[in-house]
């Protein structure tokens, strides 16, 4: 063992030391009327000391853990591509999903409520990778056309009382229409000035949202948003005035809370299929090989047969639909619509832009020889 493996462990544990005595060692205490800095219990320094002494014996043997797994021989294992072309993975993905069904009935409301944001966050996921993964076009403003969806849903209901499933397929389409309308000026622009341009318009959405306090509410965003129904039967004790009935009045059941919150996921987890399936169907399609035709080259996208800007402007709108489909189950979940979680969207998808930038997430399979597959790049720029 080399001494600069000592000194590297010896280092990395007074690094550790230090940072966990900060953040674990000591505790604000309330003296009177003021904040005290105290030492915290004797058990946290005791855990501090373990992990100190964990991290020093890692660190200092780690060297020969690396030796020993190189001289380790194995069959390597390849996770294989789950597409539902065989039988089997047909089976699996119908038990995944019958679990997936009857996962919330068995576990706590705060575990489905994580759930049913999660399964939000695949759909943006999904309508990200379309237009980034798939055709390569950097678009920094994904969150403007998220934020035009949850409030066109929040409008609609908030003003003019519409119900969930009349709100779900318009504030799809209004999205669209906003992606169209910004595609026009826009479509044309490669790399940097595409997103220069996408993350503006982003951005005037936000401010937009954030100073018309008339209609939308301004920073405290639109309240009092109607619950969810289930076709109309209300997850309540009473049904409200003028209301049909609850669900458990219907259904003969006793009222439990919890059924809103299953009744969401099951929506989530039914709009996560939807759009896995019409995905892997564009993508089957003629469609779908020239997105990824535009991906890989497209100088010699032309030189196939179709033309890169009819194609690029579908990739847009059918981004902004499901951008625009999956904000409705947010504003449902919630009950209050504010610009803020929808510019906290736009961050974090901007970090995922330049993840999913080089290739789509989706399995796909295609001839040989098709465009999609990647010809000659020198062939492309003859």
């Amino acid at each position: 063992m080399k001494p600069m493996h000592f000194a590297m462990a010896l280092l990395s544990a007074a690094m550790f030391f230090v940072l966990a005595g900060v953040f674990m060692g000591v505790q604000l205490e309330l003296d009177g009327t003021k904040l005290v800095v105290d030492t915290a219990p004797d058990i946290r320094w005791q855990w501090v000391f373990i992990g100190t002494a964990v991290v020093f014996l890692f660190q200092l043997l780690r060297p020969l853990f690396q030796k020993t797994l190189k001289n380790v021989s194995g069959p390597k294992f390849v996770l294989p591509a789950i597409d539902g072309s065989t039988v089997k993975q047909k089976l699996f993905l119908v038990a995944l999903l019958v679990a997936a069904v009857a996962w919330p009935f068995v576990v706590s409301r705060g575990t489905v409520d994580i759930a049913t944001l999660t399964m939000i966050y695949v759909i943006l996921g999904l309508g990200l990778n379309v237009v980034v993964g798939l055709s390569g076009l950097l678009v920094l403003g994904y969150g403007g056309f998220y934020a035009i969806g949850a409030y066109t849903f929040a409008l609609l209901n908030h003003y003019y009382g519409l119900g969930f499933w009349t709100c779900l397929p318009l504030a799809g389409l209004v999205s669209a229409a906003a992606g169209f309308l910004l595609g026009f000026p826009v479509l044309r622009l490669r790399g940097d000035y595409l997103a220069i341009v996408t993350l503006g318009f982003g951005e005037i959405v936000r401010i937009l949202l954030l100073n018309n306090t008339e209609v939308t509410g301004g920073p405290n965003g639109i309240s009092q948003i109607p619950k969810p129904t289930f076709f109309g039967l209300e997850f309540s004790r009473t049904a409200r005035e003028g209301g049909w009935d609850t669900f458990s009045n219907f259904f003969g059941i006793k009222y439990d809370p919890s059924d809103r919150v299953i009744w969401l996921y099951l929506v989530a987890l039914l709009l996560v299929v939807i759009t896995l399936f019409v995905i892997n169907r564009l993508l089957r399609m003629p469609l779908g090989r020239a997105w990824e035709a535009l991906r890989e080259d497209e100088i010699g996208l032309p030189l196939a047969g179709p033309e890169p800007d009819p194609h690029q402007a579908d990739c847009v709108h059918h981004q902004r639909r499901v951008c625009g489909l999956c904000r409705n189950a947010v504003c449902r979940a919630p009950g209050l619509r504010q610009p803020g979680i929808l510019h906290l969207c736009r961050i974090c998808l901007r970090t995922g832009d330049c993840g999913a930038w080089r290739d789509g997430l989706a399995v796909r399979r295609y001839p040989r020889g098709h465009p999609a597959g990647g010809f000659p790049r020198a062939d492309a720029r003859l």
